[in-house]
């Protein structure tokens, strides 16, 4: 059938998710999902929900989810853009601030989405090359450009810039939108949405994904300048005027009704980060510093390949990229105690990994 298709998707070549496989008794470390149930408030907010509602669309506007959102920020209403997930926010600012005549800068190694949205609309890009230890190197970014985006802390290194690396980068690209991507940034980073009243060309995106445990309801969600949210809001309005559907803003307030249970679980997944990644270590692993709910990690001897086929044999999933400055990666999402302890004890079954010493250089 593809000769009806339009030329352009031809040469598409579309995002690879992490596989959502049906089966059972699976450590599945492969998606960067929370280990942890949502808020209890969203639990009570959907089994209180009164279903013949839904015969009515939902607000357009997303109101009470952009109150919450800017009561929880310390915003104004009209400074948040919400959307079905982070990817629908992402999607729509490339078409709103992106299709210009300079190209868009971003890493070389980075969300992959970015290059198929490029794609997709047209864009032309510039990669910027990450340093040795695989830190995005923001003085590197050319001014001369139609845009800046990067995922801070990046994925999926999990390495985080300082905040002060950020306006340093807004304080000299001024005329042109810089993007952060801050999905992982609950887990040990910085928001930049402290500097979206003093720099209108900034804009954040955030997600409900991670650290909210709502992968499941799809809540994405941006933060910047009135002037940025409006052209959001036309890209949105000429797309999909509602995105968001009742159960997801019902939900979405609840989850920012209970910051002490976001703390709890938040805290939580740094605490087993750490010491997974010490257990790694001891493995023979080299592990980079993580501001994220995962590990970006190779083993000295063994490549990633097959170690990620080598623990899927035995139930546990994690994930592994093709692209080769970082083949011998695993990418491995921090589950609960329990399913990080039958990840280190798998990877103990490994011969080449049984018979290293501890520490190995």
């Amino acid at each position: 059938m593809s000769k009806f298709w339009s030329p352009q998707i031809h040469d598409l070549v579309p995002y690879t998710p992490g596989e959502q496989p049906k089966v059972a008794d699976l450590t599945k470390l492969n998606t960067n999902e929370s280990p942890y149930p949502p808020a209890p408030g969203v639990t009570a907010a959907v089994h209180q929900f009164d279903t013949d509602r839904l015969r009515l669309y939902p607000d357009p506007e997303a109101a009470e989810l952009k109150q919450a959102l800017a009561a929880t920020y310390a915003v104004e209403t009209n400074q948040v853009f919400v959307g079905n997930g982070s990817d629908e926010v992402l999607a729509h600012a490339f078409m709103a601030f992106f299709r210009q005549q300079k190209p868009l800068i971003k890493p070389s190694i980075t969300y992959s989405f970015y290059e198929v949205y490029a794609d997709l609309y047209g864009i032309e890009l510039v990669n910027v090359p990450l340093t040795d230890s695989f830190e995005i190197d923001l003085e590197r970014f050319p001014t001369e450009n139609g845009g800046v985006i990067f995922a801070n802390p990046n994925a999926p290194t999990g390495r985080a810039l300082a905040l002060e690396r950020i306006e340093a980068l807004l304080q000299r690209n001024t005329e042109s939108l810089v993007l952060v991507d801050e999905a992982y940034v609950d887990f040990g980073g910085e928001s930049a949405i402290a500097l979206v009243d003093r720099y209108p060309n900034l804009l954040v995106t955030q997600t409900f994904s991670k650290s909210r445990s709502l992968a499941g309801l799809r809540i994405g969600f941006a933060i910047g300048h009135p002037d940025l949210i409006d052209a959001l809001e036309r890209v949105k309005n000429s797309f999909n005027s509602y995105p968001m559907d009742m159960l997801a803003i019902k939900a979405g307030v609840a989850s920012l009704q209970d910051p002490a249970y976001f703390d709890e679980c938040t805290q939580k997944i740094i605490a087993t980060r750490e010491n997974t990644a010490q257990q790694l270590a001891e493995l023979g692993f080299k592990v980079l510093p993580s501001a994220t709910n995962f590990l970006f990690a190779e083993h000295r001897y063994i490549e990633g390949g097959e170690l990620m086929g080598f623990l899927r044999t035995k139930g546990v999933l994690v994930r592994h990229f093709s692209r080769p400055e970082i083949a011998n990666y695993l990418r491995i999402t921090i589950g609960t105690d329990a399913e990080m302890d039958r990840l280190i004890s798998t990877l103990k079954q490994h011969p080449d990994i049984i018979s290293l010493p501890v520490n190995a250089e």
